[in-house]
């Protein structure tokens, strides 16, 4: 009895079972969604660590956005660009060297002008076919009526004839020699009247180097000091031409006498007078180079006491008395490199800078000490100083030890 616990009881009414059977399947059917629930809970977990293994980039959910376009490469693009559309035959590059040439003359043009002939110069335009019509430009310039060392055209004409130095190759023997003169006249002149030290310094030392490669001055070079090459061309030119004109009728005269029927063309002749014309042409060249030469050394000596005068006008700044002491005693050392009034030039010019050194030297300046520079205060106090040749011995340097007891 203990055992059944509904004994006694009536049997369930269809009502309750069919109670029963709903509770059933409710029951099944919330077992069934808690399944559900924790599966799609797993799997939603799974999802979760999966993202978090490998989280998705935002820039990935964006739109693309359109390449910015480089501006060094676009700008290097211009340039190539530019360069095609400038490329100019060398017809054209005649005309601009002419047209350069032509305002290069006028002082208030000469700026542009010059810096148009360096784009030349720096986009190669400068060669063989054109190098003459570059040699003009730089002719006229110096043709022009300002100094090339005038404070107004002073940076323009050194950076011409500094640029010209890379278009050099082109030109012929002549030609360079030319432009070495002029580069001593725009470049190192003005360099001597800088405010650099360092620039002052290095270009006093390049005109140490030019007077030291003169060769020595002869007695033809101090005769014909005083006359120019280009004046005795000409004299010897129409000396020539009056001699010609005087031999060549006679000539004719006596080949008519000698040959009244032309016969001496039928006959074949020897090579001697072809080898005394390739004699005379080698003769011509070889006088010609000569002539060239002495113009050279001339136009050169001169350009270097042009410059040695500037580096001398500037003997009051303190700093370029040392400088210039060298240079100008160096130019006095090798006075035999120069004609005979480019040497009294140069002992004028040692005279005077030494007047000026003992001058400063007697001076007294503001402060009651010797007007010197450093260089001569080291140079007056280890004169007369004693050194020992020992480290260990008295400073007066006369060798007399001091030994120290403690």
């Amino acid at each position: 009895m203990g055992d059944n616990l509904f004994e006694g009881l009536p049997p369930p009414s269809h009502q309750q079972q069919a109670e029963e059977k709903q509770e059933k399947h409710e029951e099944e059917g919330q077992q069934g969604r808690d399944q559900l629930f924790s599966s799609l809970k797993t799997s939603s977990s799974n999802n979760s660590k999966e993202a978090s293994l490998n989280p998705v980039l935002k820039s990935a959910l964006k739109r693309p956005k359109p390449a910015e376009p480089n501006p060094e490469a676009a700008a290097i693009e211009k340039r190539l660009r530019f360069k095609m559309t400038t490329d100019a035959s060398e017809t054209q590059v005649i005309e601009a060297m002419q047209k350069i040439a032509s305002h290069i003359k006028n002082p208030t043009k000469f700026a542009k002008a010059s810096k148009l002939a360096i784009q030349l110069i720096q986009a190669g335009s400068v060669k063989a076919g054109t190098s003459e019509h570059f040699f003009a430009i730089l002719e006229a310039a110096m043709s022009s009526t300002t100094s090339c060392t005038d404070p107004s055209v002073r940076g323009d004409y050194h950076s011409l004839f500094s640029a010209a130095q890379d278009a050099a190759e082109c030109l012929n023997k002549k030609q360079k020699n030319q432009l070495t003169v002029w580069t001593f006249r725009a470049v190192m002149a003005n360099d001597l009247l800088t405010d650099d030290s360092f620039v002052f310094s290095k270009t006093a030392s390049k005109l140490k180097d030019a007077i030291s490669s003169l060769p020595f001055a002869t007695e033809d070079d101090d005769m014909d000091e005083a006359a120019t090459l280009k004046g005795e061309t000409e004299i010897g030119n129409d000396e020539n031409d009056k001699k010609q004109a005087i031999v060549a009728p006679a000539e004719e005269n006596n080949k008519d006498a000698s040959d009244p029927f032309g016969l001496d063309a039928l006959i074949p002749r020897s090579g001697k007078k072809d080898d005394r014309k390739v004699k005379k042409d080698v003769a011509s060249k070889s006088k010609e180079d000569e002539e060239e030469t002495k113009r050279f050394l001339k136009s050169q000596r001169e350009a270097l006491i042009t410059c040695l005068e500037i580096a001398a006008q500037r003997y009051k700044t303190p700093w370029c008395q040392t400088v210039i002491d060298i240079l100008v005693k160096h130019a006095f050392e090798n006075v035999a490199r120069f004609t005979s009034q480019q040497r009294a030039a140069i002992e004028k010019l040692w005279a005077s800078v030494r007047e000026q050194q003992i001058r400063r030297k007697q001076g007294k300046s503001v402060t009651g000490k010797l007007d010197v520079n450093a260089f001569e205060w080291l140079q007056q106090k280890y004169s007369t100083e004693k050194i020992s040749i020992r480290h260990s011995v008295g400073a007066s340097g006369d060798r007399r030890c001091q030994q120290w007891l403690g």
